[in-house]
């Protein structure tokens, strides 16, 4: 019998641990977080379940981990999807931090996993509705999109979020946006591909802490306004995620879906001048 197909999840939450449970079965599933806590208990209840799940301590703010992280992943065997789902909040993160996390972390992500695709690998980075919010100029588009990684924290751009943690996050995951877009053409030549999908407020931990943060009410009243009425769930992303990464979607690369119940739609057509603001 040959290997089982690898699939490789970072980030042992909500979000996380679901798109392990849809794309996990029958492969060998790894399972990565920066918390040890955390990732022991999500790969305890994956293996409960009967899903051959292995976790990895990563940081994917630091480069080597995430590198050490693709060769085990490659070391397991042909590694079919990779899905980074880690990342932090504006509501409970510096702008540092969020720098570090959420756009240096995918950009390490992208280029480690890079470097093991092989025909049929895909990588779906979480991004963000938020990134549809992003105003920028062309030219910090293209840097974020095309700079090396080790020159991203160091960009002019970065340095006019100031100390906003919203602004930082709407930028970082505008460049996430960008930087998988900028990416599909090297894995296009690997026959591998590349997308993002951009979350809108998905019944996560992570959301909770939004919701109880001073901007709560302001993207709890979106769902009402856009006419969604409520959160979305971790399954629901987690079913797109599945497409993303099989045989349905092989012409899909460097691009960008939206799953946010219709409120970045309803922001630019709908939205009457008032006290709302896009807090995702």
């Amino acid at each position: 019998m040959t290997e089982p197909d690898v699939v490789v999840v970072t980030g042992a939450g909500g979000m996380g641990t679901a798109v392990a449970r849809r794309i996990g079965s029958g492969r060998t599933l790894i399972l990565a977080d920066a918390f040890p806590d955390a990732l022991d208990r999500a790969v305890a209840a994956l293996r409960a379940e009967g899903y051959d799940a292995k976790g990895h301590l990563t940081d994917v703010s630091d480069a080597r981990s995430v590198t050490e992280l693709a060769a085990a992943a490659a070391a397991e065997g042909r590694v079919a999807a990779v899905v980074h789902t880690a990342g932090v909040s504006a509501a409970t993160s510096t702008v540092q931090k969020i720098m570090q996390v959420d756009l240096a972390g995918t950009a390490h992500v992208i280029d480690a996993f890079e470097t093991v695709a092989t025909r049929g690998t895909s990588l779906v980075c979480v991004a963000s509705m938020a990134g549809h919010y992003a105003s920028l100029s062309h030219e910090d588009e293209r840097a974020l999109a095309t700079a090396p990684t080790g020159d991203l924290l160091s960009l002019d751009v970065i340095a006019t979020v100031g100390e906003d943690a919203t602004a930082a996050y709407i930028l970082a995951k505008r460049g996430n946006q960008v930087r998988a877009q900028a990416a599909a053409l090297a894995w296009n030549r690997r026959g591998a591909r590349v997308n993002t999908v951009s979350p809108g407020v998905i019944s996560t931990a992570m959301a909770r802490a939004e919701a109880e943060s001073s901007s709560g009410h302001h993207m709890m009243a979106m769902l009402d306004a856009c006419g969604a009425g409520r959160t979305g769930t971790p399954a629901e992303i987690a079913e797109v995620v599945a497409f993303l990464t099989g045989p349905g979607s092989l012409y899909i690369t460097g691009t960008d879906i939206l799953i946010d119940g219709g409120q970045a739609a309803w922001l630019r057509w709908h939205r009457r001048p008032g006290p709302l603001s896009p807090a995702g």
